[in-house]
């Protein structure tokens, strides 16, 4: 009967250890061979008791391991790859691949849900991988070894939204840590991550899960039903299907205390909200000047600034605050929207895999695979922020201020419109839906022909984005209308016709909606052709035809651009676009002896409209002894630029608080005069070239005895032509290079930046990673068992344009995050008869903060920071019941572990970094499974 075959975590190509393992792997079904979380240690081994019969040793099954496209003993490979088997998966509490994830100590800086949260950005709920810190689109996510649809918004990141992946129904994660261009494609310069699921599924597997936190929200629920029929050897087929549903509670600030612990309005006033309730008072400078000449005072004093609220001191706590040093000003208000906004959203997940293979003949299968998934996302923000005008005569206070009869120095009409930063509670929260669905259909035939092992198969894959605003958006027109004639009043309660008037202008719309398709049809085959002095020289050929197609949709009432703070795209319209791509590749494995072997490979990818080039790669293994082998590989490769990049709509935004330059030398460098929020222009370019990579690695696999294996792999990684757009920091801060990028108004002032895609300078990183692992420990007291796996970076830099300087963000935040020096995952395990236990460690080391934001009122900078380290500690332990039956419970992040503080200014949660932290805090969980063979 065909099995489908656990991986193991032996490294060295040593058949007598191997057979071993799988012997003893054998002889005791219920454990799991593999005890590290994350990485590649030996397949856990132990001495046969006394007395006891030897079992009789099974033959070595051959399986493909990624990385390589010819089947062999899965230890026998010159990349790094990290297995992750389901028992770790189990055993972590974790139950989505996005968690997953963050648990590879490679995985630098991939989006999250936190990292996500915004106010009408794009690209929201996409949860990726981003291996070695490269970026997402440099990440190649494959499910069962052929690609998906890419998350459909368009964006900077193109890459596989880790939401669609059918976390039930894995049976392991592999994970190559090395760029794979040769065999893969070309956005496999990071590395590859292998989601692999069950294939040949007997019985029917029933699981159950739920966690809560110590807080509260956050809270999740998960059940699952695995399901499949038929033995493949006697009945000749095998159908299984996984149906997976999660929901996930939303997350508010008001719900941990450790926002409030982050003192953000006293640290960071100036990344606030000037927008507030009461409204604050925007005033001309003339306005300004001429209440200063009139003696009018405001809580008691002579106004300073622009800025002024009636309010003040009081304000409206506790969202609205009297903080002088924050972005209100002295005679003005502050919104702290990090009092109640969301940290995490409500989600609700289903995803479907079922899988069908039918037996022809010996030689022969044909197997078809879908995979439905949707995850939805509900993202809750502050209430909407308004500039809105109002006649001076309609406020009190102001109503013999006579603005209708003043005149500037200049002799000009001082004017009597007021401008309102106001904050719209009576409309509600901002809330939108980000729908993210996905279709996946594989048919195909695999089995070997004259020798050759052969696989060919068809992929149409899908991925749609619906983004949708619900509540708390609304028309803009008629919204400025009712400030003007006063039925809203921005100084408190509106009256019953001002709330109707609210009630009915609110915006129920799907502003965006996006489409993502590929269809491809690929085939590969492999064969031994000769004996060699280490075993069969065998040869792989393959390739790949596949069409890419993006569909862009703003609705109507988007591109009416009356939609209040979501803005239409400049010049947007429903794009359609596709290209052909065309890609063959060939393997050659070459055993010379039988410490020495070779791996030769080589691609050619095909991009319509951007060309093509060929990817090299050659990968040595070395074993001078039973206990050693050493392994280095080389190679080249090339990204193409996504369909986004291409052609990806023009997108409104702003930058954080920069101060320009020209404005301020004439303002002698008063940054409360010459910093602010500009506005920004982010355009595609469909004249992009791709990208140019070389990377190289070496590695030293040590198994000193039974029970210790310890590897070491240095890997370095460099890029040229790099697609990206200019820092707007970085283009503000050499004007003399980028300053026709700064579009100017007639009288000088920044009208916009230009935000660019480009090939522009290259991107270096280099890092060693550490694996140590302990197996087969067996005591009094039980089997014990550990994993260690750390990455330590050693560069990480990027140069802007060819001749610059290189800009290292290394456990340095700069512009949009930082790649910490060190991460690590350590597991112990400990497992006794029915009961087993586990405990594991993550740790980013401390950085460097971002250390720029600027308070535009009084000109000061933020205070230097170092983010400190960060570490949390999770624990589970299972009971098996029965054979058919198993329970487990765990604590995640046991000792309450709160998100270090952080003044990056980047991302729309203050106070932290919400790209690597987690703000859940304590979780507590349970599951039970149960099995009917």
């Amino acid at each position: 009967m065909h099995m489908e075959k656990q991986p193991g975590r032996q490294v060295l190509p040593r058949e007598s250890v191997l057979a071993h393992a799988v012997r003893l792997a054998l002889r005791a079904l219920s454990v799991s061979a593999a005890l590290g979380m994350l990485g590649g240690g030996a397949l856990a081994q132990e001495q046969a008791a006394p007395g006891e019969a030897a079992m009789p040793v099974p033959k070595l099954q051959r399986v493909e391991i990624t990385g390589s496209a010819i089947k062999r003993l899965e230890s026998e490979t010159a990349l790094p790859v990290q297995i992750i088997t389901r028992a770790e998966i189990e055993k972590a509490g974790v139950t989505t691949a996005a968690e997953l994830m963050a648990r590879v100590s490679a995985n630098v800086g991939g989006l999250t849900d936190g990292a996500s949260i915004n106010v009408g950005g794009d690209q929201r709920g996409f949860n990726s991988a981003n291996l070695r810190g490269v970026g997402t689109s440099s990440t190649l996510v494959l499910l069962n070894g052929r690609r998906m649809a890419n998350f459909a918004s368009p964006g900077d990141d193109a890459g596989v939204d880790l939401n669609n992946i059918p976390a039930a129904a894995l049976q392991r994660v592999e994970v190559l840590l090395d760029g794979a261009s040769a065999l893969y494609g070309t956005d496999a310069i990071g590395g590859v991550i292998n989601f692999i699921t069950r294939k040949d599924y007997q019985g029917v597997e029933l699981n159950a899960y739920a966690s809560g936190t110590d807080e509260g929200g956050a809270g999740k629920r998960t059940a699952s039903i695995t399901a499949g029929t038929g033995d493949l050897a006697t009945d000749g087929y095998n159908i299984f299907a996984v149906v997976d549903l999660q929901q996930t509670d939303r997350l508010r600030s008001s719900q941990r205390k450790f926002i409030p612990n982050l003192q953000i309005p006293q640290r960071l006033g100036h990344l606030l909200s000037s927008f507030t309730s009461p409204a604050n008072i925007r005033l001309s400078s003339a306005q300004r000047t001429h209440l200063q000449d009139n003696g009018f005072l405001l809580n008691g004093q002579p106004i300073t600034n622009r800025q002024i609220n009636f309010a003040i001191p009081d304000c409206a706590p506790p969202a609205n605050l009297y903080l002088p040093k924050g972005t209100g000003g002295v005679d003005g208000c502050t919104y702290d929207y990090m009092g109640d906004t969301e940290l995490y959203p409500k989600t609700d997940k289903q995803n479907l895999l079922t899988r069908g293979v039918l037996k022809l003949n010996n030689d022969h299968q044909l197997y078809a695979e879908v995979a439905l998934s949707r995850s939805r996302s509900y993202y809750v923000g502050s209430s909407a922020r308004v500039i809105g005008y109002l006649d001076y005569s309609k406020v009190p206070q102001l109503a013999n201020a006579g603005f209708d009869t003043a005149v500037d120095e200049d002799g000009e009409p001082v004017g009597r419109e007021l401008e309102l930063r106001m904050r719209l509670n009576e409309a509600g929260m901002r809330t939108s839906q980000l729908t993210s669905e996905s279709q996946r259909y594989v048919v195909g035939a695999t089995g070997t022909v004259g020798g050759w092992d052969y696989d060919v198969g068809f992929n149409h894959s899908v991925n749609i984005v619906k983004d949708r605003d619900t509540h708390g958006y609304v028309l803009y027109d008629q919204l400025l209308a009712g400030i003007a004639d006063g039925r809203i009043n921005p100084f408190g309660a509106s009256g019953a016709e001002g709330k109707a008037l609210l009630d009915s202008i609110q915006v129920n719309d799907e502003v965006r909606h996006a489409r993502g398709s590929m269809d491809a049809l690929d085939f590969k085959a492999s064969r031994a052709l000769m004996a060699m002095g280490g075993g069969d020289m065998a040869l792989a050929v393959g390739g790949e035809v596949r069409r890419e197609r993006t569909q862009f949709r703003p609705s109507a009432l988007l591109m009416s651009n009356n939609i209040n703070n979501d803005d239409a795209p400049e010049g947007g319209k429903v794009t359609s676009d596709s290209r052909n791509v065309q890609a063959v590749y060939g393997e050659l494995l070459l055993p010379f002896s039988k410490q020495w072997q070779a791996q030769l490979s080589g691609r050619y990818d095909h991009y319509e409209q951007v060309g093509g080039a060929l990817s090299p790669k050659i990968g040595l293994t070395y074993m001078p002894s039973k206990q050693v082998l050493m392994r280095a590989s080389a190679g080249k490769g090339f990204r193409a630029p996504s369909m986004s990049d291409l052609h990806r709509p023009t997108v409104y935004s702003s930058t954080a608080t920069l101060p320009d330059p020209v404005y301020c030398a004439a303002e002698n460098n008063d940054y409360s005069v010459c910093a602010d929020n500009w506005d920004t222009r982010r355009y595609s370019n469909d004249k992009l070239k791709p990208e140019r990579s070389r990377q190289f690695s070496a590695g030293l696999v040590l198994e000193p005895s039974e029970h210790w294996t310890f590897s070491f792999d240095y890997w370095n990684i460099k890029r040229t032509d790099l697609i990206s757009e200019i820092g707007d920091d970085i283009i503000l801060a050499n004007l003399s290079k980028y300053g026709d990028l700064v579009h100017r108004d007639e009288d000088g002032l920044i009208d916009y930046i230009e935000l660019r895609k480009e090939n522009r300078g290259a991107q270096k990183a280099a890092g060693i990673d550490i694996t140590a692992d302990l197996h087969g420990v067996k005591t009094a007291w039980g089997r014990f068992g550990g994993h260690l796996s750390g990455t330590y970076v050693l560069d990480s830099k990027i140069q802007t344009s060819p001749g610059d300087v290189f800009i290292s963000n290394l456990n340095k935040f700069v512009t949009d995050g930082v790649v910490q020096r060190w991460r690590h995952t350590i597991t112990l395990d400990w497992d006794n008869g029915p009961y087993s236990a586990s405990l594991s460690n993550t740790y980013s080391s401390g950085y460097d903060d971002q250390n720029s934001a600027i308070n535009i009122d009084d000109g000061s900078v933020v205070k230097s920071n170092r983010v400190k380290a960060y570490t949390l500690w999770d624990m589970s332990g299972a009971y098996a019941v029965s054979k058919q039956f198993k329970l487990r419970a765990g604590i995640q992040n046991m000792f309450n572990t709160s998100p270090p503080y952080s003044n990056q200014a980047y991302f729309f949660l203050s106070g932290y970094d919400p790209s690597y932290s987690d703000p859940r805090g304590r979780r507590f969980y349970a599951s039970a499974n149960y099995t009917f063979k």
